[in-house]
């Protein structure tokens, strides 16, 4: 009697529930620890609780546009119901991988094989694991799915170097887009600010026009009391400042003479250049574009000579 009372000693597992039978109807569920069971009458079932499992799914499918694609999907489940997980269904862990292999193939077929491969691997994945949770619901296998992973999506060995250079393609697509939205949010800047200062460039150059024709108009009605007092000392002085503006800023003097085919040259910019030297330039004389020397011999009187800059003529 002894020895029987020790036999039905038992122990369950912190991560575990342990699932009582008695005479082969279910009895109850006991927790984590030391526990006792008649012998030979009841039989305990220990279930992990705690362990994450995994079950992987692949295949050949069939896409919505009728192309053929390898996939290989993964996903983590745990139990969670310990009674459920036994007695629901026969094998849960069987039923589970079923569901899943109806589920993927489901979403699959009506997705289609560019987004399988590319863009839509994440709208794929979303979709498997909520239609295997509308699956596995009404068979309360006890399970709570913790994961999907969608590991690889592949076309068919016969076609997979015309699918590489497909997705090579989108691919060099995107980049080539991101690119230029670069290039475009950094020319757009610049050329913002290129018109910006030309807009301020041409604000200030019609400042600066309207001010200098303000300044002109006031310059003239200026002058016009002056020129209505003596026209002609007005109109010789005018000219002559405006003669001393432009030549102020020549190096040389052409000197002409009338009664004469000669034209005297005198370089000063090169006069004041020898004399800085040290040196003592003698002017030569030019006759209009045959640059011949001055004749020394020719000397007009005086009472026929006129000099046109004191006569105030061009």
């Amino acid at each position: 009697m002894l020895v029987y009372a020790f036999s039905g000693f038992y122990t369950i597992k912190e991560a575990e529930q342990g699932i009582v039978l008695r005479f082969g109807q279910y009895a109850g569920t006991v927790d984590p620890g030391l526990r006792w069971k008649w012998t030979f009458a009841e039989r305990i079932i220990p279930v992990d609780m705690q362990t994450t499992r995994d079950l992987p799914a692949a295949g050949f499918m069939l896409t919505q546009d009728e192309n053929v694609v390898r996939v290989e999907m993964q996903i983590q489940y745990r139990v969670v119901d310990a009674r459920n997980y036994i007695f629901s269904v026969t094998n849960a862990d069987d039923s589970l991988s079923q569901s899943l292999d109806s589920a993927l193939r489901y979403v699959v077929g009506h997705a289609q094989m560019d987004d399988i491969l590319t863009s839509g691997r994440e709208v794929v994945r979303q979709s498997v694991w909520q239609e295997l949770e509308k699956i596995i619901e009404p068979y309360h296998l006890g399970l709570i799915i913790v994961d999907v992973n969608f590991k690889d999506a592949r076309p068919p060995d016969e076609v997979k170097d015309a699918f590489d250079d497909a997705i090579s393609a989108q691919e060099d697509e995107v980049r080539f887009l991101r690119e230029a939205e670069a290039y475009a949010r950094g020319i757009e800047p610049r050329a913002r600010g290129r018109v910006k200062r030309m807009e301020q460039e041409a604000l200030a150059y019609k400042q600066q026009t309207l001010l200098d024709a303000e300044g002109e108009v006031a310059r003239f009605e200026k002058i016009l009391p002056e020129y209505q007092a003596a026209p002609e000392v007005t109109r010789q002085r005018m000219y002559l400042t405006a003669m001393e503006n432009v030549y102020s800023n020549t190096s040389k003097i052409m000197v002409d003479v009338d009664g004469g085919n000669n034209m005297m040259y005198l370089p000063l910019d090169k006069i004041m250049q020898q004399q800085n030297s040290g040196q003592r330039l003698i002017p030569q004389a030019a006759t209009g574009l045959n640059q011949q020397p001055v004749s020394t011999n020719t000397s007009p009187s005086s009472s026929g000579r006129t000099d046109r800059f004191n006569s105030g003529r061009n």
